[in-house]
């Protein structure tokens, strides 16, 4: 990208919130034009709110070299499909950025043009935040916040035994992504382009979500890697899970990446960062759901059943064997 004339004569944190972000809140009348403390929100008769937040650093949850607007889409992104995991429709965001001294004016305008994009299409708007200094690296935080209906709010909590389990899109494709980005996995050159932008930009699946309401018994999106999450929705739901491995959907650019070792199948049930949904519920809703599927224009597969909490959290590989994982998924700490 080409110098930024106002690189030369940095301008102070006020003007760069002033000429980038502001114009972010123009359509939110209770922010203010981002000039006082604090946003005022009256949310929908009958509605609650939903408020989410997840924050990003480099060289964790994106590489030094991404583009800044695909930085900032994904920020946008990872919080938006929690909302749509909790069936919520987005209406607004806070956020906070943690800027490095040699973080040049060019890349904050494109990463605001980033911002600017996914506002259009996904219909939300900037409330506030914060704008910080920081040694490094660049880090950035989002809260986002959505509503649904009174009582409607899909949790991790509700799934039912015998619920069946379900997954939207495919799986894999990010984990594997990353490590092609890091050149540890050389597919041709189209599945290398699918599998990177997946990494980058991820799909929030906001109106499957908000029609799953009423109709799945818990929800949550995959962040930290299906075998982990899967975990995350059993152990609040206090049941178990089978699941059959060779029924999780894999994209054609995921296939080609496959060897049929089971370090890089693991890698698909583990790696994280999908923010696809996955879902139970009653098996008497299996035809509303590939309904669902049909109207939202997006792929479901089901790929196992809820059981009893005593037999645990089982994935069956094509062999009809039990697999072992090293980690069932990512982890901070």
């Amino acid at each position: 990208m080409a110098e930024h004339p106002e690189d030369r004569h940095r301008p102070d944190e006020f003007s760069l919130i002033a000429k980038y972000f502001a114009p972010l809140a123009a359509h939110a009348p209770g922010a203010y034009g981002l000039g006082d403390d604090a946003a005022s929100f009256m949310p929908s008769a009958g509605m609650e709110l939903v408020m989410t937040v997840d924050a990003i650093v480099e060289g964790v949850h994106f590489l030094p070299g991404d583009p800044a607007h695909e930085v900032a889409r994904k920020l946008l992104r990872v919080n938006l499909s929690d909302l749509a995991a909790k069936g919520a429709r987005p209406l607004g965001y806070l956020l906070t950025t943690a800027w490095t001294s040699d973080t040049s004016v060019a890349w904050i305008a494109d990463f605001a043009r980033g911002l600017a994009a996914d506002q259009a299409l996904f219909g939300l708007s900037l409330w506030g935040g914060d704008t910080v200094l920081t040694p490094g690296p660049l880090s950035f935080s989002l809260t986002a916040i959505g509503e649904v209906a009174q009582g409607g709010m899909l949790r991790r909590s509700g799934a039912q035994l015998g619920d069946d389990l379900y997954v939207t899109g495919t799986i894999g494709d990010s984990a594997l992504g990353l490590a092609v980005a890091q050149q540890r996995l050389s597919p041709s050159w189209p599945a290398a382009q699918m599998l990177v932008g997946r990494y980058q930009v991820p799909q929030p699946r906001l109106s499957f979500g908000q029609a799953l309401v009423g109709v799945a018994h818990a929800a949550l999106d995959i962040s930290d890697g299906l075998m982990a999450d899967l975990g995350h929705l059993c152990a609040q739901s206090k049941l178990g899970a089978w699941l059959d491995a060779a029924r999780v959907p894999v994209s054609s650019s995921g296939r080609e990446c496959l060897d049929g070792s089971l370090a890089t199948l693991e890698t698909i049930l583990t790696g994280g960062d999908d923010y696809e949904l996955l879902f139970t519920a009653p098996v008497s809703a299996a035809k509303h759901i590939d309904s669902i599927a049909l109207q939202c224009e997006v792929p479901v597969s089901r790929i196992g059943k809820m059981v009893h909490a005593a037999e645990g959290i089982v994935a069956i590989d094509a062999a009809g064997q039990p697999m072992s994982f090293k980690q069932t998924g990512f982890r901070h700490f």
